[in-house]
């Protein structure tokens, strides 16, 4: 049911790409992604590695993150019990920042 790339597709994608300068090939043979490489690759990785431009991007984030939260709470709270401690510890937290 999986897709196997064939070197007949691999090989002319590694060289496309070697052009543009997001990729080189090592004198082994093998590739590996340039620093040009590394700034245009964005994939479902890059949500976990960004961080917000400004405090208030991530004060948004955060209060996304607690509206998720909340509806979890009501819709499916049984997800959410086995975090509840997770989760005072960081109303804990915040509340000392909150108090400073």
């Amino acid at each position: 049911m999986g897709w196997r790339p064939s070197p007949g597709s691999v090989y002319p994608l590694l060289e496309e790409l070697a052009q543009e300068g997001l990729v080189s090939r090592r004198p082994d043979g093998r590739y590996e992604v340039t620093p040009k490489g590394k700034e245009s690759v964005t994939g479902p990785w890059d949500f976990f590695s960004r961080r917000p431009a400004t405090l208030g991007a991530l004060f948004e984030e955060m209060n996304a993150n607690v509206a998720y939260l909340e509806d979890l709470r009501a819709t499916q709270s049984a997800k959410l019990t086995p975090h509840l401690k997770a989760v005072q510890d960081l109303a804990i937290r915040l509340s000392k920042l909150g108090s400073s």
